[in-house]
């Protein structure tokens, strides 16, 4: 690799000879310098003859140091930027590697969709505007030691936008497609789950919830048709396989799971969730918001969702029994076999679902008369938890310690290894070498990799307890 970089009366070669001492010291530094020297080369190859790419390492030291420290340190990040030269420039300005912000980043949307009419080009610009900001997020978190701040700031506000840009795309294709002058429905698409919660990961999936009203004078078949047409459509447009990478949009928390339709209307849900839900369903609208659609059919649907999701009389004696049944299930028949549930970032004792359905109960148990606990925050209701005297501060620490580190874990699992789906980014490493990256990652020393395991163990642990008193009473 160093004498293919550097062979040869060139320019860039000449240049490469200059870099490349400091440089294979900067590597060395890192948890794979053998893999930060191959990803250095395939980027130089990538970048070609890139008039400034060189001259910006050679100019500024931060920028080289910098870029070593990520081809070192994270696959994600090295399979990332080839495909994204650009991000390079970021290294030599922190102001670049800034959250951006949900308005700028749908007034950029816009733009770029009224420069493309055709809904494929269209699709693959919300696509390319969402691979941006997970470039930025992660080299923000690698150089960074993985703040647990970024899926709130940039990874859900990426994926919000790239979801109404295909509801607007789908619409638009769909009502031309039958026909119209005009959308027969008003349409929304409700955010769940992690998403809902502004907890995106790196490997979330999109879960949400298709609603659409028809508009008055508009023939029902029809505005059916088309609303399930456009629900297919968005899953598709993000979904499907392409040059970008992909944002799974998962319907399967609507009413009827998989078996039922997968867009309903505002009288429907109203109709099934006053006589059918389940106290689970009760719990996944906890998460429930609004994030793109129609702002009337947003409100609405929150003021028909509010008296489920947050009821004025709590929970029965029969549907909390339920939900610590449906959990104690969940970590007996999800764990994967051969892995210590100690050990199991998001199923296992004292982990993020251990955490999450803690205060989920607690929400669905009081939040009918205390406001703060109207929240798809996970952190938020927790404090709101402990305002309201429903959790002491130590119970609330030892909840929020486990829970920060779990997902920080996670997230440096997948920068790490470049993995972001797959049942290991969701296990605490064993491996040495795999739990040293993860220790980089998150700041330890390197003379201190097991501590990341100890600690996490040990804020597990604390959790669990809290956990068994809260939840399973």
């Amino acid at each position: 690799h160093i004498a293919a970089l550097t062979e040869g009366i060139s320019r860039r070669a000449a240049i490469q000879r200059q870099l490349l001492p400091v440089m294979l010291g900067w590597f060395g530094d890192g948890p794979d310098p053998d893999a930060g020297l191959l990803a250095f080369r395939k980027l130089s190859e990538a970048m070609g003859t890139t008039h400034w790419y060189l001259k910006l390492l050679r100019d500024s030291g931060a920028a080289a140091r910098r870029l070593a420290r990520l081809l070192s340190g994270s696959s994600y990040v090295a399979q990332a930027l080839p495909q994204l030269p650009e991000a390079v420039a970021w290294l030599d300005d922190d102001a670049d590697l800034e959250p951006r912000g949900r308005e700028a980043l749908q007034a950029e949307m816009d733009a770029m969709l009224r420069r493309r009419e055709e809904p494929g080009e269209a699709a693959r610009a919300a696509r390319y505007l969402r691979r941006r900001e997970l470039t930025r997020a992660a080299v923000g978190d690698v150089l960074d030691q993985v703040r647990g701040d970024r899926g709130t700031t940039m990874l859900t506000p990426a994926a919000d936008v790239a979801l109404r840009a295909a509801l607007r795309i789908a619409v638009q294709t769909q009502t031309e497609a039958a026909g119209l002058a005009e959308p027969p429905s008003d349409f929304l698409v409700v955010a769940m789950g992690r998403l809902g919660g502004a907890e995106m990961s790196y490997g979330s999936d999109a879960d949400v919830l298709f609603v659409h009203e028809p508009r008055p004078g508009a023939e029902p078949e029809v505005a059916d048709r088309v609303a399930t047409a456009v629900a297919t459509q968005v899953r598709s447009l993000l979904g499907d396989t392409g040059p970008e990478p992909p944002l799974p949009v998962d319907a399967a928390l609507r009413p009827e799971g998989r078996n039922g339709p997968i867009m309903r209307t505002l009288g429907s849900y109203a109709e099934y969730y006053s006589r059918w839900a389940e106290p689970w369903e009760r719990q996944a609208l906890l998460r429930a918001r609004p994030v793109a659609g129609d702002e009337g059919l947003a409100a609405r649907f929150g003021d028909l969702v509010d008296p489920v999701r947050y009821p004025a009389d709590g929970l029965d004696p029969g549907a909390v029994r339920e939900l610590r049944r449906i959990k104690a299930r969940m970590e007996s028949e999800r764990m994967p076999r051969g892995v210590e549930p100690t050990r199991h970032l998001k199923l296992g004792r004292g982990g993020l679902s251990d955490v999450e359905w803690t205060v989920q109960l607690l929400q669905l148990q009081h939040a009918g008369r205390v406001p703060g606990l109207r929240t798809t925050s996970t952190l938020g209701a927790l404090h709101a938890a402990e305002d309201a005297g429903l959790l002491g501060a130590q119970e609330v620490t030892c909840l929020s310690t486990a829970w920060e580190l779990a997902a920080r874990i996670r997230n440096a699992i997948a920068l790490g290894s470049g993995r972001t789906s797959g049942a290991k980014i969701d296990v605490l490493p064993s491996e040495p070498r795999t739990l040293a990256v993860v220790a980089r990652m998150l700041g330890y020393d390197p003379e201190r990799t097991q501590d990341v395991e100890e600690d996490y163990l040990r804020a597990a642990r604390r959790a669990r307890a809290v956990v068994d008193r809260v939840f399973f009473g």
